[in-house]
């Protein structure tokens, strides 16, 4: 573990890991807690599932949406990848002084229509204003509760060999398009973010089948280090075909030209799903009825081979092992 916190540390990659096996659960973990995107408590009879997450993005606006719809979607999805059909909300809203009312308010109004949207409800909030300096424009914090699905059982730990592994949209939409708001490298390309509140998504493939065993949400470190931690988690293997991940032609372009791999890029409106193979026709089916997930594939398969490690094969036939995840490269995505 290094001594200072580097950008790397908030990634989602291998330092993002080695922070909290190594400080936040050494102190704070407790039989609750979760690899999963929300932690399932029982309460009295019912099953609820329960999320938070911090959103620092930067720009806190780009096309296809702005901080305030991400910090919805972020955790309406977080709790639609346990099956929970979201509730209620909470936020927590630090703003830097001198920051404008007139840009507050379109964030403002993002987040109550993206709750509307999902069917979920804020009950409680917080504002701070920060000094000049203290802050960067806006922080949002999000926190949800959701009832579970009876029937759901979803798990990073229950990927079985022989699984299909399905991606509910194209890869590296909402990365790329963080990237290119920058204006760091002078490319200019028609790319929109593909953020969006996914539970009725998820709601529908549930209302045709139970039998799902695992939904994650590809956002930090994108639909790569999503299948490395469910590989950790279910101790398989990924085969992954490099032709069958739908890529938008612009993300492709630009991902290209900069040396990017798109799997690692961050999508703010795309789950990774496994399902027994028999079941990956009529989910696919489903998924590409709603929408958010036209671009519906199965990309490849869950394997007995090589455990905790993710296979790419690419579109000559040769397979290569996808690096595992590591380091900083898009700082502030989400």
């Amino acid at each position: 573990m290094e001594q200072y916190i580097q950008l790397a540390h908030g990634a989602g990659g291998s330092q993002t890991n080695e922070l909290i096996e190594t400080v936040f659960k050494k102190h704070l973990a407790s039989p609750a807690m979760t690899a999963d995107d929300a932690a399932v408590l029982t309460i009295g009879a019912e099953k609820l599932a329960f999320t938070t997450d911090g959103f620092i993005v930067s720009p806190y606006k780009f096309p296809g949406g702005n901080i305030g719809k991400l910090s919805v979607c972020g955790t309406v999805n977080d709790l639609a990848c346990m099956g929970a059909k979201p509730l209620y909300m909470t936020c927590a809203v630090v703003i830097e002084e001198g920051f404008p009312v007139a840009e507050l308010e379109p964030i403002v109004e993002a987040m109550g229509r993206t709750a509307r949207e999902a069917g979920v409800q804020f009950a409680a909030g917080d504002t701070k204003v920060a000094g000049k300096g203290q802050v960067d424009k806006i922080f949002i914090t999000t926190t949800g509760i959701g009832q579970l699905t009876p029937g759901a059982d979803l798990s990073g730990a229950n990927a079985k060999p022989g699984d299909a592994v399905i991606v509910t949209g194209d890869v590296g939409r909402h990365g790329c398009t963080v990237l290119l708001e920058r204006n760091e490298f002078g490319i200019e390309a028609d790319v929109k973010s593909d953020c969006a509140p996914l539970w009725h998504t998820v709601e529908a493939v549930l209302n045709r089948t139970k039998n799902v065993h695992v939904i994650r949400d590809a956002t930090r470190g994108g639909a790569g280090t999503v299948l490395y931690e469910i590989a950790s988690q279910s101790g398989v293997g990924f085969d992954i075909e490099r032709a069958r991940i739908p890529v938008d032609p612009a993300v492709r372009g630009v991902c290209g030209m900069l040396g990017l791999e798109p799997l690692y890029l961050a999508c703010e409106g795309t789950l990774v799903m496994i399902a027994p193979a028999e079941e990956a026709d009529g989910i696919v089916e489903t998924l590409r009825s709603m929408p958010y997930s036209a671009n519906a594939a199965v990309i490849g398969r869950v394997t007995a081979e090589n455990p905790g490690k993710v296979v790419v094969s690419t579109e000559i036939g040769a397979k290569t092992m996808l690096p595992r995840p590591g380091g900083e490269l898009l700082p502030r995505i989400c």
